[in-house]
């Protein structure tokens, strides 16, 4: 007799909340509904759900479906106001609604500030503006840079400041692909930025800090003190500092990369991996008490407690705080003697998460460290099955990679689309590089235990750098190996979900042998194949100009077809930071590969290019007048050079002009003005984003 059949979502009911959950954000987010419209359909919801329990019995069973309905609305209703809260423009004591240009304004220091090459940088509250001769409550958050002298060194959390200079909103670059760094800010509540000299804030003698999270900060720095005493070597210790507790100011941005390169940059971020070391260390510590039925409660509260203050110690990112929700459901569950469906755990974490901050939903980390967690929960068995190994040693090895395949099956397509990259030896890296961080985790926080011992914390200060020069020359030597990551990979929103979709049909497939699943991901395979296809025929058929929004510098990219040739500063081919940030992005998307270079000092000259004329000057150039103008469909000013446009058409008919971003402030009002005036439209790079003419 065969068992009856249970669909996949009755076998776990929360995930049906979470998902109404996500829909509701979703929603809320991308259409901006007001807060009314959720209210009234939550209200009606939830007297709807009440009347079914009036009905008989009989009819509630054959209305089912209704209630089941009025359950999504709830929770989609719920989820719509608990985002619409949460974003900062919709509070009316946001700063962004009150601020004028006499506007005086008292803010917080939220964080210790962190050192960059020419400034320091801190996350601050609006506590206060004055409007007109008093002072209003504000809310909102903001960036502040502060010129490298002795008044902002003394600056520190909770420290309180006034300032009268203008609050810059934050915006992005508009360059094609780039990173969406304006929302990635407004997730956060920030809003605006300003950048502040020695005589442009006054530091006001009160502090305004919490006790608990100045405490943080407080064991923070303690940690890193002690890691930067013990530890020695620049890249060592700064990887020692994000494995421990997500300190990564001080990381080698080339070892960032090489670790991204051979997929172990996991390692770098607090993620599960640390707290299942953490979690499995305090179970060991508590195990004498274990079954103690009197104290079981408060080996519970123990656990708990040292999990949290870790994840807050650690930054409190989306990573950490899932993993540390989901194993204090494992501790409460264990303590109840109740068996958890980890599938149903990882939807109440999830939950649990989103609703105090439903933005975490968009968070990469967020979204990666549940995707491995699920692909290890699903195919782990069924790919370390594919394999029999008897030897103990062998198969723990195959054990390790099992998991790491496992995981990276699910997060395949989330890599593919936000870093456009594979790494090709993965296996090979997370074979040495996981088990030994696990070791340097468990070193570290020996060492901060050790610490009253200076003898033994030298000693192990001296065994974690040999460990960590090791895993750093082991990633290194990988990432330099030929094909070490297949790069350059544009995969569009679409294609990813039918990457997951392939994915599913593989595991229907596997487990329950349906001949069904393997047409269905064939024909997904078709699909995502076909539009790969039209995007390279698309991307062959393309002619663009494309002037990048690149600080202080030019950049302008000519593309024909699948090449570019790069005009701009030629400081852009070396600098790996600016590169990848502000101009590989856009020739990822557009599928482009490089065909030439030519340096901005050699510009001045006139560019044919399909059937636009395109002139560039970066210096003062002086044209002949003649009887008969030549048309320019497009002038491209750079390096500020001394150019009246009034003369310049006495030469050509300009149709439009643009300033890109190596241009002066002063320079381009001034151009602004005078394209106005004479009524040619003008582009401003820095303030507009980048500039693309699509010629096909």
């Amino acid at each position: 007799m065969s068992l009856p059949f249970i669909p996949f979502w009755r076998k776990y009911p929360f995930l049906r909340i979470l998902v109404a959950f996500i829909t509701g954000i979703i929603l809320q987010w991308y259409l901006q509904v007001r807060v009314d419209f959720w209210s009234t359909i939550l209200i009606i919801s939830l007297l709807a759900f009440l009347a079914l329990f009036f009905l008989p019995m009989f009819s509630r069973f054959r209305l089912g479906w209704i209630q089941g309905l009025c359950v999504n609305a709830i929770f989609i209703s719920v989820a719509a106001i608990v985002t619409w809260q949460q974003d900062i423009r919709n509070d009316t004591n946001w700063a962004g609604h009150l601020l004028a240009d006499s506007s005086t304004i008292i803010l917080t220091i939220q964080e210790p500030l962190i050192e960059k090459g020419n400034s320091y940088k801190a996350i601050a509250s609006v506590n206060y503006l004055q409007q007109r001769s008093s002072f209003v409550p504000a809310t909102g958050n903001v960036i502040l840079y502060f010129k490298k002298d002795s008044a902002a060194a003394g600056l520190k959390y909770g420290s309180q400041i006034i300032i009268k200079e203008h609050l810059q909103p934050i915006k992005n670059s508009g360059n094609p692909g780039s990173f969406d760094y304006k929302r990635y800010c407004l997730f956060q509540g920030i809003t605006h930025q300003v950048f502040l000299e020695a005589n442009e804030f006054f530091i006001l003698p009160d502090k305004n800090s919490l006790p608990h999270i100045k405490l943080l900060y407080v064991i923070r720095e303690k940690v890193i003190d002690i890691l930067r005493l013990y530890i020695k070597g620049d890249k060592e210790l700064g990887l020692a500092e994000a494995l421990l507790i997500g300190y990564k100011d001080d990381l080698d941005k080339s070892l960032v990369q090489a670790y991204t390169n051979t997929g172990v940059v996991h390692i770098i971020a607090i993620s599960g991996l640390h707290l299942s070391l953490i979690y499995g260390l305090l179970i060991l510590i508590m195990r004498p008490v274990q079954k103690i039925k009197r104290l079981k409660w408060i080996r519970a509260f123990i656990i708990i407690s040292a999990l949290l203050l870790f994840s807050l110690i650690a930054g409190g990112q989306a990573s950490v705080m899932r993993s540390a929700v989901m194993f204090i459901a494992f501790v409460i569950a264990e303590t109840l003697d109740k068996k958890s469906s980890l599938i149903n755990t990882m939807a109440v974490s999830a939950f649990l998460l989103l609703c105090y901050n439903p933005f975490w939903l968009w968070d990469v980390g967020f979204q990666l460290s549940y995707a491995a967690v699920l692909g290890i929960v699903i195919f782990f068995q069924p790919v370390y099955n594919l394999v029999v190994v008897k030897n103990k040693i062998l198969d723990a090895i195959w054990k390790l990679n099992a998991v790491t395949l496992s995981a990276q099956i699910i997060t395949l397509p989330f890599t593919l689309y936000y870093f456009h990259q594979f790494p090709v030896y993965f296996l090979l890296t997370n074979l040495l590089a996981v088990p030994l961080s696990s070791i340097i985790l468990l070193g570290e926080i020996l060492l901060c235990v050790v610490v009253f011992i200076p003898v033994l914390a030298s000693f192990v200060g001296e065994l974690l750098g040999s460990l960590l020069t090791g895993m750093n020359n082991y990633v290194e030597r990988i990432n330099s190996l030929p094909f070490a990551v297949w790069d350059s990979m544009q995969v569009t929103f679409l294609q990813a979900i039918l990457v997951l979709f392939v994915i599913w049909c593989f595991y229907n497939w596997l487990i329950d042998k349906k001949t069904k699943a393997v047409f269905s991901g064939l024909l997904y395979l078709l699909v995502f194949f076909s539009l790969r296809a039209y995007s390279f025929i698309d991307a062959k058929n393309q002619n663009k100009v494309i002037v990048y929004n690149v600080a202080k510098h030019s950049a302008i990219d000519i593309v024909n077809g699948r090449k570019y040739y790069f005009v701009g500063d030629s400081d852009l081919l070396y600098d790996g930071f600016l590169k990848n940030f502000n101009l590989k992005p856009s020739r990822i998307l557009h599928r482009i590969s490089t065909a030439g270079f030519s340096d901005s000092e050699e510009r001045g000259k006139l560019i044919q290019f399909a059937d636009k004329r395109i002139l560039l000057i970066a210096e003062t150039v002086n044209f002949k007048k003649e009887q008969q103008r030549h048309t320019i469909d497009v002038l491209i000013i750079s390096k500020s050079p001394s150019l009246y446009l009034n003369i310049l058409l006495q030469t050509f008919d300009i149709k439009c002009v643009v300033a890109d971003a190596s241009t002066s402030l002063r320079k381009r009002k001034y151009w602004k003005k005078d394209c106005e005036t004479l009524h040619i439209p003008f582009h401003d790079v820095s303030e507009e984003g980048a500039f693309i003419l699509s010629l096909y």
